[in-house]
């Protein structure tokens, strides 16, 4: 089925979605095609890459990739990385890794990684038995190896909410859960002079990648529950849904491990069940925003040329980003 729309101001509001009453509703199904296993990247046309290319002003690099090893919650731990000597004397060497969990640090969560809860099925109607290994249907749709042979370039706009909330919201622990706001991030964007456009990569600066490693060592002693943790995040509701659609936004990433706040109330009305399963928007978390955000925060420039380059792994579910932001 070719895509509804041709023209991307033509994207229907969050109040008319669905498009069709077959569909769940407040979902961006068939928006793109029925057979579309990109969702929201789609917004990246060439006429967008090439004005985002035109952030670069200064040729500053700013890598938004953590450590593989941290933070290790939610018992994905264990990487094994071991060398292969290939000639005598120790003159040259392969490596393997070994138990590597793609979600165990930074990350794009793909759009196989959770459903759309309430209708029981992933992003564009796919039925679980497609995704699931093994299974009679299983097949290659919405895999991260969609993602990664298109490759995701445009432009990025940070919300330095963590900045902001020292003056604004003092008692904010990025540790704890806490739900901030969509008008939160209004005032913060206000704050900052930003103004969003169709297809942004959002970022949210949160101090959790900050606060963790200002632990050092014993970081995971201070998180009460490292199996099943907690993080300050966005408020998991229509508000936020609304409002993140119809900025029509590529993507969405943090520096901590959910976007949203963790753990949801309801699993059914989280971010993740209504952005990867809804809309078809990858999640980004863990991204190493420290010093892209302090940099910003000395010359007042907070959109930004992103790339990412996710892993080509056929049918794989997430990837590390292997992302960059260049001022």
């Amino acid at each position: 089925m070719s895509p509804v729309i041709t023209k991307e101001n033509k994207l229907p509001s969050f109040d008319d979605l669905p498009i069709d009453p077959k569909y769940p509703p407040k979902t961006a199904w068939g928006v793109w095609g029925e057979d579309d296993n990109l969702g929201t990247l789609n917004l990246l046309n060439e006429e967008r890459v090439a004005k985002a290319a035109k952030s670069i002003k200064r040729g500053a690099v700013f890598s938004l990739n953590w450590k593989l090893e941290l933070p290790g919650l939610f018992g994905r731990v264990g990487l094994s990385h071991s060398y292969k000597a290939l000639a005598p004397g120790d003159m040259a060497f392969d490596d393997c890794y070994d138990n590597f969990n793609t979600q165990a640090s930074t990350q794009w969560d793909g759009l196989r990684h959770i459903a759309h809860l309430g209708s029981g099925k992933f992003y564009n109607g796919v039925k679980p038995s497609e995704v699931a290994r093994g299974t009679e249907e299983s097949n290659g749709r919405l895999a991260i190896h969609h993602m990664s042979r298109r490759g995701i370039a445009g432009r990025a706009v940070l919300l330095d909410y963590a900045r902001w909330a020292i003056k604004n919201n003092p008692d904010f622990d990025p540790f704890k859960r806490s739900e901030f706001t969509v008008q939160e991030l209004d005032k913060v964007a206000e704050a900052q002079g930003v103004q969003f456009e169709h297809g942004d990569i959002l970022l949210i600066h949160t101090g959790w990648i900050k606060k963790y490693l200002a632990y050092g060592e014993t970081a995971n002693d201070y998180i009460e529950n490292p199996e099943e943790p907690e993080n300050a995040g966005l408020k998991a509701c229509e508000e936020t849904f609304r409002w993140v659609w119809d900025h029509h936004f590529a993507a969405i990433g943090s520096d901590n491990f959910a976007v949203e706040a963790y753990p949801p109330k309801e699993w059914t009305e989280s971010c993740h069940a209504a952005f990867l399963g809804g809309f078809g928007m990858p999640i980004g978390e863990l991204f190493q925003l420290e010093a892209l955000a302090e940099d910003s925060a000395k010359d007042g420039v907070y959109t930004y040329f992103f790339t990412s380059a996710p892993l080509n792994k056929e049918d794989g579910v997430a990837s590390p980003p292997n992302a960059l932001c260049i001022k």
